[in-house]
């Protein structure tokens, strides 16, 4: 089985393959400051308690963007499954050509994004949406070249934004409204984070649309914790929630 593992500023994101298969997925806080026993006692629960035998990972793919973590996580990784990581990052073989002026500047886990989302849509072109702790936009062109993108606020940093820098505001639940027109503080402010961020998302589609493929819609796929949240609204081809996973194992699979 193969472990793949995305350390993003706020969770870390993980899931095991048993062939092609996503067996198991699973989340955690992120702590910039984690020692390498504690993510390794945390996997270790996490196989355990869904009947996973440790022995049965024999490949482990990773992408970080805390770097603090990567350290951690390559020793836990040794340690406690004697298994030194694949870490997607730069240089290895990704099968795109990477369009930024310094291609070393993209995130590991846009990357990952992108090559699971050209294998699941090859011959199109395609704009990955990703509602994480920054909402990111990346512009693939079907001849499997990123042409780059956007990166904003997600839901979360905004609200935290929000109430750090006022100070009548309280943290609210993240959460689907059925109205832009809240009643009471805490509606107006779900209202605000859940119409702006799907309001954001459909100027961003429509002008990378633009920009990119000459006002042609491509495929729209969207992915990340909060995809899911925003997917009833109708902005998304196909919503992935797994995407970076996939990417992950595909990296594995490339780089092996």
């Amino acid at each position: 089985m193969v472990l793949c593992l995305h350390v993003g500023n706020t969770q870390v994101y993980g899931g095991v393959f048993d062939g092609d298969r996503l067996r198991l997925q699973f989340r955690k806080i992120s702590q910039r400051r984690a020692s390498a026993d504690e993510f390794g006692i945390f996997l270790l629960n996490v196989l355990a308690a869904n009947r996973l035998a440790t022995e049965a990972v024999g490949r482990i793919s990773l992408c970080s963007v805390v770097p603090e973590a990567t350290t951690a996580l390559r020793q836990a990784c040794a340690a406690y499954f004697g298994v030194t990581p694949f870490v997607l990052q730069a240089g290895v073989r990704t099968g795109m050509k990477i369009a930024y002026r310094n291609p070393l500047e993209v995130g590991a886990d846009r990357i990952a994004n992108a090559m699971a989302a050209l294998q699941a849509y090859p011959e199109r072109n395609i704009i990955v949406v990703s509602f994480g702790t920054a909402t990111t936009f990346c512009a693939l062109r079907k001849d499997k070249t990123y042409l780059g993108g956007a990166i904003m606020p997600g839901m979360r940093v905004s609200q935290e934004a929000l109430v750090g820098s006022a100070a009548k505001l309280s943290s609210v639940e993240v959460a689907a409204v059925d109205s832009p027109i809240g009643r009471s503080t805490s509606e107006s402010m779900q209202a605000g984070l859940y119409y702006g961020q799907i309001g954001m998302a459909r100027e961003m589609i429509r002008r990378i649309s633009d920009a990119a493929f000459d006002g042609r819609r491509p495929l729209v796929i969207a992915t990340g914790e909060f995809a899911g949240l925003l997917a009833p609204e109708g902005l998304f081809d196909d919503v992935i929630p797994e995407l970076v996973l996939r990417g992950l194992f595909l990296a594995l699979t490339m780089n092996a």
